[in-house]
């Protein structure tokens, strides 16, 4: 997948394309859904399936911190964007100024003279422009003026429930990994890179892999059984996600042991399945009550996955 990165990097020959724009947080069953229309018509037009995506997203910039918790960063979207066969991600700096061009500028300008948006597919709510001014009713103005197809989308529903961000969010928060992950249509991940730590969980002698998230507000909390993908294949583990306030703890961050691990993480990525929670994160007395938590979270843990039949959970 190409990924081009700001507007000022679009060039002529982009121009051309069957274009759908959003958040994509979370790359869910419902944002799949509208993929797969995409790429559907992107094939039957001989076109390239294009997406446009914004960092940050636009509450990020409106609201700050207090923004939802995203359910993806940027590098894992753009992964699961590219496992799923689009052919480019336009990823556009959500600032200031681009919040206040006019939706008919964004429309002229970005959707038609740079990108040649031969069919739009969005949502029949989709908001764009200055002071969120343009709307469905405006672009199919658009379409009907110059000649380009707009095809809306409807919200995916599982039994009774619209899958959205929203909801997986939500699932998360009350620890239901079942419900969220029948809206992503995968269990939930974190991905991060391993950086050194203090090495305290070393000393107490559970070596930690230090994962730092960089992001402002994460959806979960607490202790989970885990699975970690690395360079050396797939590992069983238990994985503290939060600000450890035993050790007075500033930033949120994740730290996973990997049951019967010994090789060098430092300086790689890592992707962190959530299996299953097993509490909630906790202050201690001292660090050998804590010492003694990880024990009981690692038995935990363990005895998680010796339940589970042999395929369904990682072999490490």
């Amino acid at each position: 997948m190409e990924l081009i990165r700001g507007l000022h990097n679009i060039q002529p020959r982009h121009h051309g394309c069957v274009l759908t724009i959003g958040n994509f947080d979370g790359v869910h069953l419902g944002h799949q859904a509208v993929l797969d229309k995409v790429q559907a018509i992107a094939a039957r037009l001989n076109l390239p399936s294009c997406v446009m995506v914004f960092e940050p997203q636009p509450l990020e910039l409106f609201a700050g911190h207090a923004a939802p918790a995203r359910l993806s960063r940027f590098r894992e979207k753009y992964n699961e964007l590219a496992r799923l066969g689009i052919d480019r991600l336009l990823c556009v700096a959500f600032n200031p100024k681009f919040a206040a061009m006019r939706p008919e500028l964004f429309i002229e300008q970005l959707l038609l003279k740079q990108l040649g948006a031969q069919q739009l597919i969005v949502g029949d709510d989709f908001k764009f422009g200055n002071n969120r001014a343009g709307d469905f009713a405006m672009l199919a103005l658009a379409a009907e003026r110059y000649q380009f197809g707009l095809t809306s989308t409807s919200s995916l529903m599982l039994g009774q429930q619209r899958v959205s961000s929203t909801l997986i969010r939500q699932a998360l928060q009350h620890d239901d990994l079942t419900a969220a992950e029948a809206m992503l249509g995968r269990p939930f991940s974190l991905t991060g890179r391993v950086r050194h730590g203090r090495k305290l969980g070393r000393d107490l002698g559970f070596p930690t892999a230090n994962v730092w998230l960089y992001r402002r507000k994460l959806p979960v909390h607490g202790v989970y059984a885990i699975t970690a993908e690395t360079q050396y294949g797939c590992f069983q583990g238990v994985a503290n996600i939060g600000n450890r306030p035993t050790v007075q703890g500033q930033r949120e961050q994740l730290e996973a042991h990997l049951f019967d691990f010994k090789a060098d993480l430092y300086g790689t990525q890592i992707a962190v399945t959530l299996r299953h929670k097993l509490r909630s994160e906790q202050r201690f007395a001292d660090l050998g009550e804590l010492q003694q938590q990880i024990t009981a979270d690692m038995h935990a843990a363990k005895t998680y996955f010796s339940r589970l039949a042999p395929t369904a959970g990682s072999i490490s």
